[in-house]
Order: structure tokens, then sequence, then C-alpha cells
């Protein structure tokens, strides 16, 4: 029975496709100590720079702007070595000629706007007017604007849309740096790890038992995710599709992908994109 005067963890869940697997896994198991919050990445963000969560997987543009605030929990990360298959930017026009428009993008996302705008400016030397927009889903299916989606909006499109330009953000960055793309780490905020100290670990034990079981089980895991997309979003997909998506993820934080972070921090801090929100 769960004590009930013994603080639990909040954990922040992003409902996303990318992290499925790893949640799927997770809350096989026993989750009376953990308390799960769904949020959208950016508004995790918040929740765990305001205290309201304890535990996220979290924007790596959050953990580069505050790094004071938060411990990162060492060999996770949601990554990709090239194409990560679920951030595109869908234009009517080649991304060279973009130059000077706007581009409306997610308020879901900080890091993929980060990347973006870094992309736009360092790779191909022209500056947009980046914009949060809501209903982007439906103006790409339109075609009438250049739009940035991300996660299952961006699966979605990219299956649906026709007639436009699409680019996937992380094959951008590969090509141009030849180092994996963090999009997002597992951050803890640094008081938890005293102040929860058995929790924490108990926690991180699971977390690596989970991307281990996952990484085991794709096909149980595909079979259980094509029906929520079916049933969620009238999304049909195959569980080969699924299992190809997943495997061209990266969950792993090595020293490579600490690279890749490291030159993304760089770029931002060079075009003054680290400033704090």
């Amino acid at each position: 029975m769960q004590d009930k005067n013994k603080p639990l963890l909040r954990i922040g869940k992003i409902a996303y496709t990318n992290l499925f697997p790893i949640f799927y896994m997770l809350e096989k198991g026993n989750l009376s100590e953990y308390e799960i919050i769904d949020g959208f990445p950016s508004a995790l963000n918040r929740m765990l720079r305001n205290e309201e969560i304890d535990i996220s997987p979290s924007s790596s543009i959050e953990y580069l702007r505050y790094p004071d605030k938060y411990s990162i929990i060492e060999d996770h990360s949601i990554s990709s070595k090239g194409p990560v298959r679920s951030i595109f930017l869908f234009s009517r026009t080649p991304i060279e000629s973009l130059d000077g428009t706007t581009i409306l993008t997610s308020s879901q996302s900080e890091t993929s706007v980060v990347l973006l705008d870094i992309i736009l400016k360092k790779f191909y030397k022209i500056e947009c007017d980046l914009r949060p927009a809501n209903g982007l889903l439906d103006l790409v299916m339109s075609g009438e604007a250049a739009c940035l989606l991300i996660g299952d909006d961006a699966l979605r499109a990219k299956k649906t849309v026709t007639g436009m330009y699409v680019y996937d953000l992380g094959d951008l960055w590969y090509e141009n740096t030849g180092l994996p793309f963090v999009f997002a780490l597992w951050i803890a905020r640094k008081d938890c790890s005293t102040k929860k100290a058995e929790l924490f670990e108990r926690f991180v034990h699971d977390l690596n038992m989970a991307k281990e079981s996952a990484m085991n089980n794709l096909n149980e895991i595909a079979k259980e995710w094509k029906l929520v997309l079916l049933n969620r979003y009238s999304l049909s997909v195959t569980e080969e599709e699924l299992i190809f998506y997943w495997r061209g993820i990266s969950y792993d934080f090595s020293d490579e992908h600490k690279k890749g972070l490291e030159m993304f921090r760089k770029y931002s801090e060079e075009l003054g994109l680290l400033n704090k929100q």
C-alpha cells in the first residue's frame, strides 16, 4: 500500500510516437511511487523549470539555457544520426528560396525551432521570420504556408501531404555537421537527487530497464501503438513502419551525442538563441 505521506516522484511524459516504447515498458512496472504527468515538450519544460515536476524527457535547449538547474540522466536521449523522420519543414518552394519569408512553427517544441533557425542561418545563409501558430497540420495539408511540424503531426503530414518540399531537420543537421542531433534529454531538477534521492535512484534503474526492454520488444510495442494511431488520428501505419522509425532514433547519450549537443550549444550561443525564455 502506498504511503500517503511519502512524496511521489513527478515524471513528465511526452505522448509522442518517438517515446512510446520507453513509456510503454516503464508503465508496465510498479508506478506506485511515481506520478506520471502528460504534456507537450514546451509545457513540460516550463513545469520542470517551475518545480511542478521532478524529471522529464525535455528539450535539449531547455537544458542548455538552464544548466545550473538540471542534472542529465546519463545514457538517455532522443536523438538521430541522420533522418529523425518526425520533424519536418514543409514548404511550397525549395528551402534556398525562403529568404525573407515567414515560416510557421509549432508552439509544442522549442529545440526544433532553434534548430531550424540554425539550419537556415548557418547552413543556407538565409533569414526567415519564424512565427508560432496553431492549426499547422491543416495549413500544411492545404499547402498554404511553409511550416515546421514535429511529432505525430509531422508523421501524419508526411503520409498525406503532396505537392510540397519536405525537409527532415535531423538529416539537414547531420549532412552539415557529421554529428548526431540531440532533440531531447532526460533531465532532473538538481534538488531531486538530494531531496528524493532513493526515489531518484530507483527511477534511473527503472528507466534503464525500460529502454533495454523496449529495444528488445519493438514488435509487441508496434502492435499496441498502431492501434492507438488508428483510433486517435485515423492514421494507418504498419508495424514494420513503426519499427523502422524507432530504429532510426538513438535513445543513447554517447560521447558522439555530447559532441553534437556541444555544437548545437555553440551555434545557439553565436546566434543569440540561448536567451532564456
